[in-house]
């Protein structure tokens, strides 16, 4: 074989494996939809390959249709699949990573979570629906919700090391606070049964987490370190070094 076939079987079975991943997330994507407007229960391998434009063949390849709902959950709140997601590795993360002061923090906060809670509320309301009647679907959802939580106090640590976080209330009180002020519920209920508009959604979230998670301090300040200095009124709170070296 010269050189020349292997660059070409290497080239074919890259286009392969972008063809098979592009394929997918139109599956995927689907399925958002279909389950965000049918239910689980009600929807079927075929809405979803009508929609993806594959054949029902195509996304029973896929797994059982509980699989590929959660496929949808984690696409739909993160924009990739996968169970054990690091937020500072997504787009999102990133850019967290960069945000220079409280309220910018607050802001951020409230426009993230207007984007991914106006694109997987649908999906999460399939996925709460047939979880109370399906126990293996409710120890899913359990684990989900586990791992967001997690999430959640890997973005407070970071919070709490740049000197944002306020320090008269227990760590895990703020982290579960931050979780029912983003969650998914709380939208549903402001912008969809209340019928508040996306913007009064922003400003009422930035304005809860100001209020309820950051120390109301203005600014970011420099970091006081060295010999003599003060100490820092997180101090006790739990830490994993989360943004300390970027």
């Amino acid at each position: 074989m010269t050189s020349g076939d292997g660059r070409t079987r290497a080239y074919r079975s890259e286009l392969r494996d972008r063809q098979a991943a592009e394929t997918r997330r139109r599956v995927v994507d689907a399925a958002i939809e279909v389950f965000g407007r049918h239910g689980y229960q009600a929807a079927t391998f075929a809405q979803i390959a009508k929609r993806a434009g594959v054949s029902v063949e195509t996304v029973r390849r896929y797994g059982p249709k509980t699989a590929i709902l959660w496929a949808a959950v984690e696409v739909a709140s993160f924009g990739v699949e996968g169970r054990d997601l690091d937020f500072f590795a997504t787009e999102r993360g990133a850019t967290l990573l960069r945000v220079p002061d409280r309220d910018a923090f607050a802001v951020f906060v409230a426009e993230t979570m207007l984007g991914i809670n106006e694109s997987s509320a649908g999906v999460w309301a399939a996925v709460t629906g047939a979880a109370a009647g399906d126990r293996e679907l409710r120890g899913h959802l359990t684990e989900r919700l586990a791992e967001i939580r997690r999430q959640v106090e890997r973005v407070l640590r970071l919070v709490a090391e740049r000197g944002w976080l306020r320090s008269d209330v227990p760590f895990d009180d703020l982290v579960e606070t931050f979780c029912v002020i983003t969650s998914v519920e709380s939208y549903q209920r402001f912008v969809r049964l209340d019928g508040k508009s996306h913007e009064e959604y922003s400003a009422f979230v930035a304005r809860t987490v100001r209020e309820t998670i950051l120390d109301g301090a203005g600014g970011a300040g420099p970091m006081v370190t060295g010999p003599g200095a003060p100490a820092s009124p997180h101090a006790g709170y739990p830490t994993d070094g989360i943004g300390a070296s970027q």
